[in-house]
């Protein structure tokens, strides 16, 4: 009987003690998405030397941590996560996970499998993400917010579990992909981060992607020219058009573009063109703003081929998102299956041509 009665105690104790949660700062282990190290905190985007030149909503933009994901390994039954987001922003077109949840991600058999998501409920938050897990050795990746930042985040694991450093360097570190473009890009209107597309391909092609995205102001600012010509990459995708101007492309693309070609002779660039908005079949002023950004696209990078520029490519929008117009939240912004499918076309011309 005593016997019994010191298992059953045993077992409730051990039932109580794997019960409880340690919280681990994320700051211990690899951050992914960062075109800079040079930031003020740790999930910012852009380097802290921009602040009073970049303009001020770009720079505030820059502070959203888009693309940004931790890596690590545990053991753990249980994986929750706290965190305090920058301006607890909420949106009528895309949803608070998206906006400034998180996203956690599995490697099995090769492939990042989707786990569950961290739904936030204020600025300072704390959530479950998965639970009653068998205790075995996995790989992780935690996409943070894509239109809030961070400013500080911990994970919990089991309190006799292990948390760790990621054993396998998936997705490859080397020579990023570096996407730059507008909110699309920054992942507008994702209902989870992990469906922004940068997220997605990085995923498909296991490489590092750094999400440049900003909100409305894809404008060719030349000092943004630089951030990106500072990484490595495997490839540039340019994918500007949405917010730029007919009068900012003809003052600003050749200089953008130079600022990149000059250090990277040799790396892929691609160009994108404006996608055709589901409202833009009713819409006419909108119709002939983007034939007139396509057409001006178009024209910019025929002058770099005739002027014998390499290794730059072009991807038309015409199959972008589909026909069916169930691609955009707001005829603009893109749904999950908006990014499902800009990913399932920008896949292959990545993996083709990317170094």
């Amino acid at each position: 009987m005593k016997t019994h009665i010191i298992v059953i105690v045993m077992l409730l104790f051990t039932l109580t003690v794997k019960g409880q949660l340690v919280y681990h700062d994320a700051s211990a282990f690899p951050l992914l998405g960062k075109a800079t190290q040079s930031t003020a905190t740790r999930y910012e985007r852009l380097p802290d030397s921009l602040r009073n030149i970049s303009r001020k909503p770009l720079w505030e933009l820059g502070q959203n941590s888009a693309g940004l994901a931790i890596r690590f390994s545990s053991n753990s039954t249980t994986i929750a996560a706290k965190w305090e987001v920058l301006l607890n922003r909420s949106m009528n077109h895309m949803t608070d996970t998206g906006v400034k949840g998180l996203d956690l991600y599995c490697l099995q058999d090769g492939k990042w499998v989707f786990v569950n998501s961290g739904r936030p409920s204020g600025k300072v938050n704390t959530a479950t993400i998965i639970k009653d897990m068998k205790p075995e050795k996995r790989e992780y990746m935690l996409y943070l917010p894509l239109y809030d930042g961070v400013t500080s985040l911990s994970i919990g694991v089991d309190s006799l579990s292990e948390i760790s450093q990621p054993s396998i360097d998936w997705p490859i570190r080397q020579k990023p992909l570096v996407f730059y473009g507008t909110s699309i890009l920054q992942g507008g209107c994702a209902s989870r981060p992990g469906m922004a597309h940068t997220n997605i391909l990085s995923r498909w092609l296991n490489r590092e992607a750094i999400n440049l995205g900003f909100s409305g102001n894809g404008q060719l600012d030349l000092e943004i020219a630089d951030v990106i010509a500072n990484v490595d990459a495997s490839m540039y995708i340019l994918d500007f058009v949405p917010n730029a101007t007919v009068e900012q492309m003809k003052e600003r693309a050749d200089k953008f573009y130079t600022i990149i070609r000059s250090r990277h002779p040799d790396t892929p660039i691609l160009f994108v063109e404006d996608p055709i908005f589901t409202h833009s079949r009713f819409d006419q002023r909108m119709a002939k703003e983007v034939k007139d950004k396509n057409e001006t696209i178009n024209a910019f990078f025929q002058t770099l081929k005739k002027r014998g520029e390499k290794n730059i490519y072009f991807l038309s929008s015409k199959n972008m998102v589909g026909h069916d117009g169930e691609a955009m939240v707001d005829g603009i912004h893109f749904t999950d299956l908006g990014f499902m499918r800009y990913s399932e076309l920008l896949y292959p011309v990545i993996k083709k041509y990317m170094k």
